[in-house]
């Protein structure tokens, strides 16, 4: 809510949320229940918005596309992203040096520069 009131706690977790909806939905991460189903393959999900963006992934719709360039997107989220290639905008930065990066994975992968972190095996032995 605007006012930063959140009276729906989750009995399993404590987590508090502005909206009964809301809260409806992130109980469904505790029981499995998954009651939106993909008529086109059957895939399940905890609430209407996370289907209605899958069913993109087969209907081929596009409905973001970038002011820029003209490129669209499936997801809102995916064009914010896109959008930073347009920019000098760069909001991740490196705790440990302060480098800044356009995405939070390369920031993932960059700290692990200062850690040594190698999570994955060599393939080749």
């Amino acid at each position: 809510t605007h006012t930063g009131v959140k009276p729906y706690a989750c009995g399993a977790c404590g987590k508090s949320f502005g909206h009964l909806s809301t809260l409806t939905t992130h109980q469904r991460l505790h029981t499995g229940e998954r009651p939106y189903a993909c008529g086109a393959c059957g895939k399940t999900f905890t609430n209407p918005s996370d289907l209605n963006k899958h069913q993109r992934s087969h209907t081929g719709e596009r409905p973001y596309p970038c002011a820029r360039c003209g490129k669209s997107f499936s997801q809102q989220s995916n064009l914010t992203m896109h959008q930073r290639s347009h920019t000098e905008e760069r909001p991740y930065p490196c705790g440990t040096c302060g480098k800044s990066f356009k995405y939070l994975a390369d920031l993932t992968v960059h700290e692990r520069s200062h850690t040594g972190e190698r999570p994955f095996p060599c393939a080749q032995t």
